[in-house]
């Protein structure tokens, strides 16, 4: 129990109160029995960021968000599982994710999950940035199975709306998961009609928004899993540079 106390104070931040520090209780009060004490410690001494939120903060709101999205439509598809397994894997080590998958198996069993407090809570302390990477990193998870659900899609707008991300932010991410006619537009946030200098002035933009150095503060782990965003973006330049002669 210790280690436990010291792992809540020390590893996760503002994640160890409110809604969220409510849902670890359930998971641990739950599940105790099968948590080593490394996986306790785990998330200890992870980097800051200038907002307070620390790495492992990130993780969890990941794993609860992630958890809210794949029960949206009343079952869990191994193939959702298995992404949020392989992002983990990718970003964090193999050692690491399989910590942070028995803590995820334990947030999937808890039901009347408040989606609306968990995001007052995530908004709260993580900055715009890290809010769009979470978005970015839901709609892989709905996309896992094949295709995104029109109860998942509705499921995460309504999250990015608590999250205060708008509605150009959203059409954004989510248009980098769709193969439509006019995707690459959506991604940059401009409309076809857009003139050439239009366009790369969006580009510039987006380039600056999703530029992954906006997650530095919360390590290089995170870098790694903001390069696939940024790559969306300059790979809708391209095609549309393609398209247009420029």
């Amino acid at each position: 129990m210790a280690n436990f106390s010291k792992w809540l104070g020390a590893g996760l931040g503002w994640t160890f109160g409110g809604p969220i520090g409510a849902i670890l209780g359930f998971v641990f009060g739950s599940f105790m029995d099968e948590f080593s004490d490394v996986d306790l410690v785990d998330f200890n001494n992870q980097p800051t960021s200038s907002a307070g939120t620390k790495s492992g903060d990130f993780e969890v709101s990941l794993l609860v968000l992630a958890a809210v999205v794949i029960k949206s439509d009343g079952k869990s598809d191994k193939r959702e599982l298995d992404f949020v397994r392989r992002t983990f894997i990718s970003m964090y080590g193999e050692d690491r994710a399989n910590h942070a998958f028995k803590l995820f198996k334990g947030i999937i069993e808890k039901d009347n999950i408040s989606t609306r407090q968990v995001c007052m809570q995530i908004r709260g302390h993580m900055p715009h940035a890290s809010r769009l990477q979470l978005l970015h990193f839901l709609f892989g998870v709905a996309k896992a199975d094949g295709s995104v659900t029109e109860t998942e899609l509705h499921k995460i707008s309504t999250i990015a709306g608590y999250l205060y991300i708008n509605q150009h932010d959203f059409d954004s991410i989510k248009a980098m998961f769709y193969d439509q006619v006019n995707s690459s537009y959506k991604i940059l946030e401009i409309e076809k009609s857009a003139t050439d200098n239009e366009v790369k002035k969006a580009y510039r933009k987006m380039v600056k928004k999703y530029h992954p150095d906006k997650l530095r503060g919360l390590g290089p782990e995170h870098v790694k899993g903001a390069e696939e965003k940024f790559r969306q973006v300059q790979k809708a330049y391209e095609h549309i540079q393609k398209e247009r002669g420029i």
